[in-house]
């Protein structure tokens, strides 16, 4: 999976703060555990991620240079998201194959 610049920012820094992984891994449990469809589950947690960038933005060196250097606009972090989901939900269980009666 290939990350932009910003959902590498991101990742790297709740890698490195464990208080912020353990909030991020018990969010991702629960939207998965409460929204079945996983493209639904990824479109509403990229929305989450960006508003937590936004708020890092403010307080955190790091990003706050991004920021002047890339700008402010929205980025889209849905392939964070999407592997936040597989990094740390439950796998769905898979439909049984149909018996072959041939």
């Amino acid at each position: 999976m290939s990350l932009n610049r910003s959902e590498q920012r991101l990742f790297d820094y709740v890698q490195r703060h464990p208080e912020e992984r353990h909030h991020w891994q018990a969010k991702v449990l629960k939207l998965a555990a409460n929204v079945p469809d996983p493209h639904e589950a990824a479109r509403q947690l990229d929305g989450d991620l960006w508003r937590y960038y936004q708020e890092r933005t403010a307080v955190v060196a790091e990003f706050r240079d991004a920021a002047r250097h890339e700008g402010t606009q929205r980025v889209s972090l849905k392939n964070l998201a999407e592997y936040f989901l597989r990094l740390w939900a439950p796998p769905k269980p898979k439909k049984p194959k149909p018996a072959d009666t041939t």
